[in-house]
């Protein structure tokens, strides 16, 4: 079995407590402890100590508990511990709160249940088609996992019934609530018996969760494991002061100089994911965005490309990141700070799992210290300050990389050539280390001194300045008046109108990532931009090939199509404004 497996049963299992308490202790049924025994782990977590004897005697359970406690194992065998395999109705339902945690408790499931072969596994979720779902309801299911929305619609078409459910277990109920799916979990629960095991695991306890528990739960008994006011230990938090306008600069140096195998960045929103994303393609970083409107084939295929090493960078949104676990992630990225502290105990919780170290860091606007302090309070840490990574420290860091790797290129030959033309240059007086310096700066893209823009020099700020910008432009004033003001296109350049603007969330790194990924073209080839209300302006080199236009044109911005085509300029006004005011009252126009 290799690392990355090993890391992803450890989550669902938990890491071994220090008490000599075994599986076999617990009272649960020999085929269950012998396939916990056959994934390596033979003690409880915490809260698996504590759950499990509480569900395997029927009463129901709350149980506050982080992700990476190991709370699936908890409730997942007390869970088929009561399943009958004889019996193909749905006996036990479990409720998450996203696609990929549905699938992930599933697959749990399904390898704690390897010693019985009569029961089934399925998993409901929405962005899949109906068809497989339905028919493998029909052929019988003991076991269900789903997210709310999804188990609603199979219920309404009859696919799904739960008239002889016993077990329900809400996954990350605070969550479930967070994303408005209250009414849907009460739906649910009207359609199942009166009579039934509930299981609610929390990561919070706000009132909205505790009013759940007053209308569904039977006397529960609660427990606590890793309370929300602390975070992974393995963690290092850190924060540092980003104006807006320098984010994607400060974002672009810190995932260069990082020496972790993959990043995850969160953002608020879909739009700034798709931005952020494109800005850091445009950059040469290898990312990919992921929202909860990306379909789940295209989810699946990304996460598998960051578990698999071809991918290093993904920027997400909260609900599209809940139930990620990939081993390789040694870095989280704040580009904004989330609306509730509770959320950033989540986000960081994406890495440092399971024992594993991470980093986390918090880009701050200046005036967003209240935020800082609402965090430290939530979590009883402190964060430490950092300094953005410098242009000059990217450089450093990529010529030590480029360093090396000379030993292997040596050891590889064929090097002849190489050798001849740099015997040369020393032949003509070059000087050794001047040679190679101007190499290693060439091979890292340095191309020595020039004018760096603003977001280049950044490095660092202070929480005493302020930083209002926001994420839009100016919008004010008229689109026909400001667009006469644009200058004619620039030598050797061709100008084009693509139909996203300001009121789209159209900004220049994503309109320059979604034009060069489509068109196979580079940065430098794109010019000056526009954006005005509903459109922009794009200079491009030379002229697109209709190809190149009918690719691009498809390309989305905030879910709206580029539609590119070369710019013809401002209509120009040729008939007098209309005047109705002598029309009658019943007049239509």
């Amino acid at each position: 079995m290799n690392s990355s497996a090993n890391g992803a049963l450890e989550e669902k299992i938990g890491r071994p407590s220090e008490s000599e308490l075994t599986f076999a202790e617990l009272d649960l049924p020999a085929h269950l402890v012998q396939a916990v025994s056959a994934l390596g782990f033979t003690s409880p977590s915490p809260i698996q100590a504590r759950a499990i004897p509480v569900l395997l005697s029927g009463r129901d359970l709350i149980g506050v508990a982080q992700t990476g406690t190991g709370k699936t194992a908890a409730f997942g065998l007390p869970l088929l511990a009561n399943i009958n395999p004889n019996d193909r109705a749905t006996q036990a339902l479990v409720l998450a709160p996203t696609r990929e945690l549905a699938l992930q408790v599933a697959g749990a499931l399904e390898t704690f249940a390897s010693e019985m072969p009569n029961v089934r596994v399925t998993a409901l979720y929405g962005g899949a088609p109906y068809m497989p779902q339905e028919k493998a309801l029909s052929r019988g299911s003991q076991v269900v996992v789903g997210t709310p929305g999804r188990v609603i619609d199979h219920l309404k078409r009859g696919n799904l019934r739960l008239e002889d459910l016993s077990y329900m277990v809400l996954d990350e109920a605070d969550e479930m609530l967070r994303m408005g799916f209250a009414e849907d979990v009460d739906e649910i629960l009207s359609f199942s018996p009166s009579q039934k095991q509930v299981a609610l695991f929390s990561a919070t306890m706000p009132p909205a969760i505790q009013r759940v528990a007053a209308e569904h739960m039977t006397n529960p008994e609660s427990i606590a494991v890793a309370r929300q006011s602390t975070t992974v230990e393995s963690v290092t938090q850190e924060y540092a002061v980003v104006p807006f306008r320098h984010k994607v600069g400060a974002l672009s140096r810190v995932l260069a100089t990082s020496d972790t195998d993959a990043a995850i960045v969160f953002v608020r929103t879909r739009a700034a994911a798709e931005e952020v994303g494109a800005a850091l393609v445009e950059r040469g970083i290898i990312a990919a965005t992921i929202s909860g409107d990306v379909a789940q084939k295209d989810r699946e295929r990304i996460v598998a490309r960051l578990r698999d090493g071809s991918l290093d960078v993904l920027v997400a949104t909260d609900v599209a990141a809940r139930g990620l676990d990939v081993e390789r992630i040694g870095l989280v990225v704040n580009f904004d700070v989330p609306g509730e502290p509770e959320a950033y105990v989540h986000r960081i919780g994406r890495t440092g799992r399971a024992g594993r170290t991470g980093r986390a860091l918090t880009f701050l606007t200046p005036h967003e210290r209240g935020k800082l302090r609402a965090i430290e309070r939530t979590t009883r840490q402190k964060l430490v300050e950092v300094e953005i990574p410098s242009p000059a420290d990217v450089s450093r860091m990529k010529t030590r990389n480029l360093l090396r790797s000379i030993p292997a290129r040596i050891e590889k030959g064929r090097l002849g050539m190489y050798r001849e033309l740099v015997s040369e240059l020393l032949a003509d007086g070059a000087d050794p280390t001047e040679l190679a310096a101007a190499l290693c700066a060439i091979a890292v893209g340095d191309n020595g001194p020039q004018p760096r823009d603003a977001e280049e020099e950044f490095t660092g700020a202070s929480l005493k300045g302020d930083d209002r910008g926001g994420r839009g432009n100016d919008r004010g004033g008229n689109d026909r008046e400001r667009r006469r003001n644009v200058r004619p296109s620039s030598k050797g350049f061709t100008t084009y109108k693509v139909s996203v603007g300001h009121s789209h969330g159209a900004k220049p790194p994503a309109i320059v990532g979604a034009i060069t990924g489509e068109a196979g073209l580079h940065g430098k080839d794109i010019g000056k931009i526009d954006i005005f209300g509903n459109f922009s302006l794009v200079e491009i080199q030379g002229e697109l090939s209709p190809a190149a236009i009918e690719k691009i044109s498809k390309a989305r911005i905030g879910g709206r199509m580029l539609r590119i085509a070369k710019d013809t300029g401002p209509k120009p006004r040729t008939e007098p404004k209309k005047d109705f005011s002598r029309r009658r009252k019943n007049d239509r126009y």
